[in-house]
C-alpha cells in the first residue's frame, strides 16, 4: 500500500477532527459546512477503495464533538447518528443496491422524502409524556443539556398524551433567513462579529448560559424522529411524522413518499426550483425508507442508518480572482497550499479561502497569481477551484513555483508521495499544533489553554513543547495578556490535574500514527500502561482486534522513536502518570461475530454494547464468518440466509445460556 495513501487519510481525519472540534465545542468553525461534507466525502470514498485502512476513530465512523464543560453532560438513551451523502444519481443508485443486497431484495422501494433543514440537532427526552430534558446532538453519544433554553420554541410540547413511558423526540433547531439577518445586524451595531450563516446562529444561540438570550432570537424547530420506534404503534415513516404532529410537535409539511430513484430524481428537481422561496435555509432532501421494520432491518453503520441519506443541492459555481498562494504547516509536518480569493458568496457564506490540496493540484490547475478562477462548494460544503479561466487571465502572469523550504522554519522540505512535507521536530508550527492536540478536550482536556495561550508561551519562551507545560507557575502567567491571579492559578490546576488523565487520553494526546480515540481506548484496555505499551511488540500490536499491521508497525515505529522516548521520559519525570480508567472485561466472546435481526425485547444499542464489552463484534450484514445470528419477531431475510448458510440461530434466551457456558468455561479453565 503506497504511504501517500495512509497519508492522505490521516491528513484528511486530523482535517475534519479538527473541523468537529471548532464547530462543536468552540463554534468557531474554520471551514464551511460544504467543505466539511466535501473532506468526508474524500476521505469515504478512499476508505472504500482502501477499506483495509478505516480505523474505528475515523470521522466516517463516528459523530460530532464532544460537548462543552459548560454545560451538563447528557447520555442519549440511543444514539444520534448522521446521515451519509449523496450527491448525484450514482450515489442514489448505490445507496438503494446496498439497501437490496442486506434486505436481499429486488422489487421497488418505497421512500419518504423529507427537506433537509440546515440546523442543530435536537434530542427531547420525555418520561410518562413529561418533558425532562432536551440535549444537543454532541457526540452522538452525549450531549449538552440545553433544557431552558428551547422551551419557548414553538412546536415543542411539554406533555404528552398517550405516550409510551419512555420517548426520546430528534429534531432540527433553526432560525429562519429574516431572523438570521436581524440577528446579525444587531451583532453589528453592537460591534460583535457577525454570524457566519444560519444554522451557526441557532448553534450559538442554543448553547447561551443565559437562557433569555435563547429566547429573544426566535427560535423554530422541525421534529422529524425519535430514538426507539416501539411502543408508539406506527409502521411507516410517514405515520411516525404524522404521529409527532398529532402531538403536537412541529412537523415540516414537505414530505413526499416516493418510490424508486427516477422518482426521487424528479422530486429533486421540484425541491430545489422551491428552495430560494422557503423562509428556512436547506441543503437538500432526505431520502428514508418508509417501512419501520425494513429500518430496522437494515439497521446501522457506526455513524449513520443505512436506511436513509441526504440528497445534496447541486454546488452553485462562482468567479473570483486568485490573490495569493499561503503555505500552512500541519501537526505531522504536511505543507498544504491555500488558495486567497477575492470574497464571494456562495450558497448563503461568504468563500475567501480554498484548499489546493499539493503541489501537483496547482500544477494540473497551471494555477497563476492575478488568475480569474471559477470556484464552487465541493460536495455544497468545501471551496473548491473547478477551473482556471484562461480566457481571462492577465498577460505576464508566471507560473506558480512551489517553495522548497518551510514556511516557518526555513529547513529544507522533502517528497512525500504528491505532498511536500518539513521534517523539522523544532518546526514552530509543528510544536505548536502538537501542543494543541495534548491539550484538546479529546486528549488532556487541560481547559484554559487556547492556542492564543499556547502563542503566547512559547513566545516568550516560557515553554518550548509539551514538557515543560509542567514546568509552568502561575506567577509566570499573571504578566500574560487575558491573564489575572485568579485566571493563572486556575490554569497551573488544570495542568496538575491532566497528570493523573486516564490511560486511553494520554495515549491518543500523544499523537500516534494512526491512533485515535478509539484505537486509543483499545490499547488502553489491552495493555493497562504507557510502560507496557511501549514495551510490546510490533507482533503482539497486530495481535490485536481491529488494529491490524499496518496501525501496528506505525505505533511500534513511533513510540521508538528517540524524540519520544525522550518526550516519555521527560513526562515521566515531572510526575505525568496516566492511570488506566477502566479494567479490561472478560472478553468472554473474543473472536465471535454477531448479527442481530428481528425485534427484540431490548433496545438492539443495547445488545450490541453488552456484546462488543464482553469482546465479541456485531456486525450488520451475514456472511460465511458470522457465527451467531440473534433472531427477534418479525425476522426476515438475514434469517432465511442464515439459514442458508448454516449459522447457529439463537433465541435471546439462548444468547443468557451462551454467555453462561463461556463463563462457566472460564472458570473451569
Amino acid at each position: 500500500m503506497p504511504a501517500s495513501i495512509e497519508q492522505q487519510l490521516n491528513d484528511l481525519r486530523a482535517r475534519l477532527r479538527d473541523a468537529n472540534y471548532r464547530y462543536y465545542v468552540l463554534e468557531s468553525p474554520e471551514i464551511s459546512d460544504q467543505e466539511y461534507d466535501s473532506l468526508l466525502a474524500e476521505l469515504k470514498r478512499l476508505e472504500d477503495e482502501h477499506p483495509q485502512l478505516i480505523t474505528p476513530d475515523s470521522p466516517t465512523q463516528i459523530v460530532g464533538a464532544a460537548p462543552q464543560a459548560s454545560f451538563a453532560t447528557i447520555r442519549h438513551p440511543h444514539a444520534m447518528t448522521s446521515l451519509d451523502n449523496a450527491f448525484d444519481l450514482a450515489d442514489l443508485q448505490t445507496f438503494e443496491q446496498r439497501i437490496r443486497r442486506v434486505l436481499a431484495f429486488q422489487g421497488e422501494i418505497d421512500y419518504l422524502a423529507e427537506m433537509k433543514i440546515d440546523g442543530l440537532s435536537i434530542n427531547l427526552y420525555y418520561q410518562n409524556g413529561i418533558l425532562l430534558w432536551a440535549a444537543t446532538r454532541g457526540n452522538g453519544i452525549e450531549g449538552e443539556e440545553v433544557t431552558f433554553n428551547v422551551l419557548g420554541i414553538p412546536g415543542i410540547p411539554r406533555r404528552l398524551e398517550k405516550a409510551p413511558a419512555e420517548l426520546e423526540v430528534r429534531g432540527e433547531i433553526y432560525l429562519s433567513k429574516e431572523e438570521f439577518m436581524r440577528i446579525n445586524e444587531e451583532r453589528e451595531e453592537e460591534g460583535e462579529p457577525p454570524f457566519k450563516n444560519p444554522r451557526n446562529a441557532a448553534s450559538g444561540t442554543i448553547r447561551q448560559l443565559d437562557p433569555r438570550i435563547s429566547a429573544g432570537r426566535n427560535l423554530q424547530a422541525f421534529f422529524y424522529g425519535v430514538g426507539d420506534k416501539h411502543g408508539i404503534g406506527v409502521k411507516t415513516q410517514a405515520e411516525l411524522l404524522d404521529y409527532l404532529a398529532a402531538q403536537s410537535f412541529a412537523v415540516n409539511d414537505l414530505r413526499r413518499p416516493v418510490t424508486g430513484i427516477a422518482e426521487i430524481e424528479a422530486l429533486m428537481t421540484s425541491w430545489q426550483d422551491l428552495r430560494s422561496e422557503l423562509d428556512y435555509e436547506v441543503d437538500g432532501i432526505v431520502i428514508k425508507v418508509n417501512d419501520l421494520r425494513l429500518q430496522e432491518e437494515l439497521g446501522f453503520t457506526s455513524r449513520a442508518p443505512r436506511w436513509a441519506i441526504a440528497y445534496k443541492f447541486p454546488a452553485e459555481e462562482v468567479a473570483t480572482g486568485l490573490k495569493d498562494i499561503s503555505l500552512q504547516v500541519g501537526r505531522t509536518g504536511k505543507i498544504t497550499p491555500v488558495a486567497e480569493l477575492e470574497p464571494r458568496l456562495i450558497e448563503g457564506t461568504e468563500v475567501s479561502r480554498a484548499t489546493l490540496h499539493n503541489p501537483a493540484y496547482i500544477a494540473d490547475l497551471d494555477l497563476r497569481i492575478g488568475d480569474r478562477v471559477l470556484v464552487h462548494k465541493s460536495g455544497g460544503i468545501i471551496p473548491e477551484i473547478v477551473r482556471v479561466i484562461k480566457e481571462e487571465r492577465p498577460e505576464g502572469l508566471k507560473p506558480y513555483v512551489f517553495p522548497d523550504s518551510c514556511p516557518e522554519c526555513g529547513e529544507k522540505l522533502i517528497e512525500d508521495g504528491a505532498n511536500m512535507r518539513c521534517v523539522n521536530p523544532a518546526c514552530p508550527a509543528q510544536v505548536l499544533q502538537n501542543l494543541r492536540h495534548y491539550a484538546s478536550r479529546q486528549a488532556m482536556d487541560i481547559e484554559g489553554l487556547a492556542i492564543k495561550t499556547l502563542e503566547q508561551l512559547l513566545a516568550t519562551g516560557l515553554i518550548r513543547g509539551i514538557p515543560e507545560l509542567y514546568d509552568l507557575r502561575a506567577e509566570q502567567l499573571e504578566n500574560l495578556e487575558g491573564f489575572g491571579k485568579i485566571s493563572a492559578r486556575k490554569l497551573i490546576g488544570q495542568i496538575e490535574a491532566s497528570k493523573k488523565r486516564p490511560l486511553e487520553r494520554f495515549i491518543f494526546a500523544l499523537g500516534l500514527p494512526h491512533v485515535g480515540q478509539r484505537t486509543a481506548q483499545q490499547l488502553a484496555r489491552a495493555f493497562g500502561s504507557i510502560d507496557a505499551l511501549t514495551n510490546a511488540s510490533a507482533e503482539t500490536l497486530a495481535s490485536l482486534y481491529d488494529i491490524g499491521e499496518t496501525t501496528a508497525t506505525a505505533v511500534y515505529k513511533a513510540l521508538h522513536e528517540q524524540a519520544m522516548q525522550d518526550l516519555l521520559s521527560a513526562l515521566r519525570a515531572r510526575g505525568v502518570v496516566p492511570t488506566a480508567s477502566w479494567l479490561c472485561q472478560d472478553d468472554l466472546l473474543r473472536g465471535l461475530s454477531f448479527v442481530l435481526t428481528g425485534t427484540l425485547s431490548k433496545p438492539r444499542d443495547a445488545i450490541k454494547s453488552r456484546l462488543e464489552a464482553l469482546g465479541a463484534r456485531v456486525s450488520s450484514t451475514v456472511s460465511g464468518k458470522t457465527n451467531f445470528l440473534l433472531a427477534g419477531e418479525n425476522a426476515g431475510s438475514k434469517l432465511e440466509k442464515a439459514r442458508a448458510l448454516g449459522l447457529t440461530i439463537l433465541s435471546e434466551d439462548d444468547l443468557e445460556k451462551l454467555i453462561q457456558e463461556y463463563q462457566e468455561k472460564k472458570v473451569t479453565s
